[in-house]
């Protein structure tokens, strides 16, 4: 049988992430860049090499070839080397820092079955617990950057005392709305950000995880109230969801009013909705998601209608994170592939092959020239879509959906669970 297009473009993507590691001085441990040109190593879950970690663990896992454990084995080497190192004070957090590289050595330990990575990954989120002042960890205040995700982190590596103490302090910081509540994001952050990555919904999913799991209907209910405020601002109701990006609009910085990725936009939101759902049983939140699906799916993405509106095909800001939810619709809704097939199709296109293999160059149309250099990591690169497009190729050949390693800020693809939280009555 033919195997699918999204798993051969994966396989060219892992073979140009291959073409990009550095080994270390004694040749045992890999490190990757940020960029292919860079001289320095990133050990970050966001760019460097512990998301890449991740997506060689998707490829054993897809493959079962001995070729990408080595690698992932290697690359724990790296990451083991570097979070002994860093400055967890400084760089604490899941996407940015110790907590994200404690995680993925977390995971590659039990994987490959590998002690020294296990032991690492304990070292690492011990350093982070370690560096907390009671209230936060640094100016972040957030999911990728703060307390929200480390939450998310410790949580996924069976921590819930350390997930507890880190969104605790959301109760006593919360700034009322007139429909719910928001937090500053960043120390001295003016305007208000209202999505996942950086916003209400990101340390909303924080709370609401943790809650559920510590058996806290305090943390539950603040995470409701921020919903509430995010809810309050859609501006395409009743059988759409579109958010603005921020309140005052961070226009200094040149962003557009409305992003409809993961990081800004409906398909970050409905992953926050979903986790609700199977939190709650309540079907309001999956209401939701249809809007939000429903938004995505008719914005015009991926064809880049105009400059600054879709150039980006990573996960984080682009086409990935959007095959990601396309294939959970697919999986709990039947109604995700054919979207999802216009977006691998999307990408084959984007993608630049030759014989070091495939990558992708987002664009910023404001630089000359606009094309950026190609990636190697989760956010903008290869790591984030081949997570995707394996998942894409498993599903379209009838194989097992799940990932190999499930990203403690994406709900797994299961079934609603009624009466783990007593639902709430909602009017949406």
């Amino acid at each position: 049988m033919q195997p699918p297009a999204s798993e051969e473009l994966a396989l060219a993507a892992l073979d140009w992430v291959e073409a990009c590691a550095v080994a270390d001085d004694d040749g045992d441990g890999l490190w990757w860049g940020s960029r292919p040109s860079s001289a320095e190593p990133d050990p970050g879950l966001y760019h460097g090499g512990a998301g890449i970690v991740l997506a060689l663990l998707e490829a054993h896992a897809h493959w079962g070839d001995a070729r990408w454990a080595d690698l992932a084995l290697r690359g724990t080497r790296g990451l083991t080397a570097a979070i002994d190192a860093i400055d967890c004070a400084r760089y604490p957090s899941l996407y940015f820092g110790a907590a994200g590289m404690a995680f993925a050595l977390h995971e590659a330990g039990g994987r490959l079955g590998d002690d020294a990575a296990r032991a690492a990954a304990l070292r690492g989120l011990g350093r982070v617990r370690d560096a907390f002042d009671g209230e936060r960890w640094g100016d972040a205040f957030e999911l990728m950057g703060g307390n929200a995700g480390i939450a998310l982190a410790a949580l996924r590596m069976g921590d819930a005392e350390l997930a507890e103490a880190a969104v605790t302090p959301y109760l006593r910081t919360a700034e009322p709305t007139p429909h719910g509540q928001t937090w500053e994001q960043r120390r001295g952050q003016t305007a208000r950000r209202h999505h996942i990555s950086h916003g209400t919904l990101g340390i909303a999913y924080g709370l609401a995880a943790t809650g559920a799991a510590v058996s806290r209907r305090d943390l539950v209910d603040a995470a409701l109230a921020g919903v509430d405020d995010v809810i309050a601002r859609d501006e395409a109701g009743p059988d759409r969801f579109l958010v603005p990006h921020s309140d005052p609009q961070q226009v200094a910085i040149g962003l557009e009013r409305y992003s409809y990725g993961w990081c800004h936009g409906p398909a970050g939101d409905a992953q926050v909705f979903r986790l609700l759902s199977q939190l709650t049983g309540d079907t309001g939140w999956r209401a939701l998601a249809d809007r939000c699906w429903r938004t995505v799916t008719g914005s015009g993405l991926p064809e880049r209608l105009r400059p600054g509106f879709w150039d980006n095909s990573g996960r984080c800001c682009g086409t990935g994170g959007v095959l990601a939810l396309a294939c959970d619709r697919e999986v709990e809704d039947g109604d995700g592939l054919a979207f999802g097939d216009l977006l691998v199709d999307d990408l084959a296109r984007r993608a630049t092959v030759d014989s070091t293999g495939a990558r992708w160059s987002n664009v910023e149309y404001r630089a000359s020239p606009p094309e950026l250099e190609p990636r190697p990591g989760w956010a903008m690169g290869n790591a984030g879509l081949i997570r995707e497009l394996l998942r894409h190729a498993r599903i379209t050949t009838g194989r097992d959906p799940s990932y190999a390693v499930q990203w403690p800020d994406h709900p797994a693809t299961v079934a609603a669970m009624p009466g783990r939280l007593s639902g709430r009555e909602m009017s949406r």
